[in-house]
């Protein structure tokens, strides 16, 4: 099995993903630095901003909101946006 050091955290061997996410650039660096793992974890997050502020991923706003915040929270590139549960429902998408 193929491992690599996982740079969230750093120095924990894990398997790579077997293929790029995205057809980018972005999309190679994650294959190059983040395991399985941690890009589970990501889909979660993900899947949490999704819905709690309203995203459409069809939509290149929300897109671009999500790469953001995948280089937020994968390289610390970037401010990671809170989710309030608090609040939860009355949240719209990001600047509106």
């Amino acid at each position: 099995m193929d491992t690599i050091t996982c740079c969230r955290p750093p120095d924990t061997p894990d398997e790579p993903l077997a293929r790029p996410p995205f057809r980018s650039e972005l999309g190679e660096r994650i294959q190059r630095e983040i395991c399985t793992r941690c890009w589970r974890e990501w889909l979660q997050h993900q899947t949490l901003l999704i819905n709690h502020f309203g995203l459409d991923p069809r939509k290149p706003e929300s897109r671009e909101f999500l790469y953001a915040q995948t280089r937020a929270v994968l390289f610390g590139e970037g401010e990671v946006a809170k989710i309030d549960t608090s609040k939860q429902g009355t949240i719209g998408p990001p600047g509106s």
